[in-house]
């Protein structure tokens, strides 16, 4: 199928000739590995947790804030970069997300004290909004819908979940080796270098349509109540005794910010949702699933690694190799997924994806205090990374499928908005469940150890058992609300190795 030539040139005042040659590998490569970097940071500080709890002296029940405050700064701008991505240009500001992802990883690994750390975290969140959507919608402009999109669009699924693995097992060999700090040294050289070669691989792209007017109003209106909705949720299990009424009025006000988001866009002359996207059903569907698989997968990371290291006394090494078996079966998975998703439609893939990933998560709920790696974590892990993999590629095709050149920058910022809001609230919800009764359990341990793991098993239990019903959801809007399509332009098994 040979490029349409609105993707060729997404722009008449920016053709794509002005660009360097279009090398589609090239291209693919370089983008994917923007993504990929932005994906690991979400769950590369799980393993390195108790390190940091220890060495900044950060509490327990205030950890998830260490995860959720790049989640939340990710997710709260996506949007907004989207279309500023789609206007501006998609290059120039993957280029902007790159060098501000750098210097914030840098601050973060120069962090001395907690509110330093959560700080750069966010902006770190802020830079990786950049990157995602415009690496994203780079992506999708270059590559036509169909067979070579589905192609593209699975090796950025396989990655995407891949990395949350990856991070994981990165961070545990990272923080047994030079040290916690170096999770964000790491990133400082691959975004300073990423944006110096960027003009030398992929062309500038624009929204032919694009508008110079910005909904900024509606931007202001959704970051501050995603941002207030996501903070509220972690004072509930934070143990300073936050009054019960700042608690009610912060989710008050975040209702009423995301009320006077949607007021908003229905008057605004360029909003940055247009509502009427939501008529695509299975637009619609794919963001409601992935916000709910990605609260379980945060939670996954999150609350495993602390249950291997304070519960089963792994190391941060052994934490993270812990991690391999399931990077690898999630590959294995997306790359099953890839080549079903150009032979049959998305929706079935992905529901077998989800089913294997929910009998995972009762397997991890049902975990004992002296679990065995071998006969009790690996199963888990296996099923559970299998139905990652599998569902991780069909939900990025199925969110894309009937996307115009021009939107492409938007739907891209949909997505990942419902990815990365969904881990953050996904955490925030499993931990406000798990820590409930935090102080209570560990004061009835007396210190005991083997009492004091009992009771972290029981948090930790809780905490998965959010996760199961976060995949049970996600299986009943994939039932209900996605469309059963199969796509025309699925290509021939011949054309998938050439």
């Amino acid at each position: 199928m040979s490029i349409p030539e609105s993707v060729q040139s997404t722009a008449t005042s920016s053709p794509a000739a002005a660009g360097p040659a279009r090398r589609p590998g090239l291209i693919l490569a370089f983008l994917s590995v923007a993504g990929f970097m932005t994906f690991l940071d979400v769950s590369i500080v799980n393993v390195a947790l108790p390190t940091i709890e220890q060495k900044l002296d950060i509490s327990a029940t205030q950890l998830p804030y260490v995860v959720t405050t790049y989640g939340m700064l990710l997710g709260g701008f996506l949007l907004l970069c989207g279309r500023l991505a789609d206007t501006y240009g998609r290059r120039r500001m993957l280029q902007t997300g790159l060098v501000l992802f750098a210097l914030s990883s840098l601050v973060a690994g120069l962090s001395q004290e907690a509110v330093m750390l959560i700080v750069a975290r966010g902006a770190q969140g802020l830079g990786a909004a950049f990157i995602a959507t415009s690496a994203l919608s780079l992506l999708t402009s270059n590559f036509a819908e169909g067979a070579e999109r589905n192609k593209a669009l699975g090796v950025w699924g396989a990655l995407s979940g891949l990395a949350a693995v990856a991070g994981v097992t990165l961070g545990g060999l990272l923080t047994d080796g030079p040290g916690w700090r170096w999770i964000f040294f790491i990133n400082v050289p691959i975004g300073l270098i990423g944006a110096f070669v960027a003009p030398m691989v992929v062309g500038e792209s624009k929204a032919a349509d694009r508008n110079s007017s910005f909904d900024i109003a509606g931007a202001i209106a959704l970051t501050a109540g995603l941002v207030l909705l996501i903070f509220t949720l972690g004072q509930t299990v934070d143990d300073s005794d936050v009054p019960t009424g700042r608690i009610t009025v912060g989710f008050v006000l975040a209702g009423l910010l995301i009320l006077a988001f949607l007021l908003i866009e229905r008057r605004a002359k360029a909003p940055l949702i247009p509502l009427g996207i939501f008529r695509r059903a299975s637009l619609r569907a794919a963001n409601m699933v992935a916000l709910l698989l990605l609260g379980n997968v945060v939670t996954l990371f999150f609350f495993a690694s602390l249950f291997m290291q304070q519960v089963l006394d792994y190391s941060p090494l052994k934490t993270g190799l812990a991690y391999v078996p399931l990077a690898v079966i999630v590959a294995v998975g997306a790359g099953v997924a890839s080549q079903l998703v150009t032979k049959i439609a998305a929706k079935p893939v992905l529901l077998v994806g989800l089913l294997f990933t929910l009998g995972g998560m009762l397997l991890l709920h049902r975990t004992p205090v002296h679990s065995s790696y071998p006969t009790d974590i690996l199963p888990a892990f296996l099923i559970t990374g299998l139905g990652l993999g599998l569902s991780f590629v069909p939900l990025q095709v199925v969110a894309f499928t009937g996307t115009k050149e021009n939107e492409s920058g938007l739907a891209a910022g949909l997505i990942n908005t419902s990815q990365e809001v969904g881990g953050a609230l996904g955490l925030a919800v499993a931990a406000t469940y798990a820590f409930r009764d935090l102080d209570k359990l560990t004061s009835k341990a007396h210190g005991v150890p083997e009492l004091v793991h009992q009771a972290r098993t029981t948090v930790f239990h809780d905490a998965f058992l959010t996760g199961v019903v976060l995949v049970a959801a996600a299986f009943v809007v994939a039932l209900v609300l996605l469309p059963f399509t199969k796509s025309s332009d699925a290509p021939d098994p011949s054309q998938l190795h050439g």
